[in-house]
């Protein structure tokens, strides 16, 4: 962990985009909601709540998702908070075996799919 830390502190590390996108992946591709009173994250699933911490540990915090479905997320080396629409959420099951997202990203006005699943279907 510290040496993910440690990437995601240095823009100029080789390693910063893929492990950004990574880490911005894990950030938005949930869930998961925040309770209001504590800031706590919940999930339903134990592994699911592991990779939004994970993320958050790592400076990719999930910050909000308010009632339009804009998800902030929050980088915290460069204190930069992103915002992505949320458009759909195609919800983890047994036959599928993966969870997807799709987002707008309002700093490109890009649509993205965001997929997360066992690896023996996601290739």
């Amino acid at each position: 962990m510290d040496e993910l830390k440690r990437i995601c502190q240095d823009r100029n590390s080789a390693e910063y985009d893929s492990v950004s996108e990574a880490l911005k992946h894990l950030a938005l591709c949930h869930e998961v909601i925040i309770d209001p009173s504590t800031g706590k994250y919940n999930a339903s699933s134990p592994d699911e709540q592991a990779l939004v911490d994970g993320a958050a540990v790592c400076g990719f915090k999930f910050y909000s998702r308010d009632s339009d479905m804009i998800i902030e997320i929050k980088i915290e080396a460069t204190q930069e908070k992103l915002k992505y629409k949320l458009l759909n959420i195609l919800p983890f099951n047994s036959t599928r075996k993966r969870m997807s997202v799709v987002v707008n990203d309002l700093q490109t006005d890009q649509i993205v799919l965001l997929c997360k699943g066992a690896d023996s279907i996601i290739e």
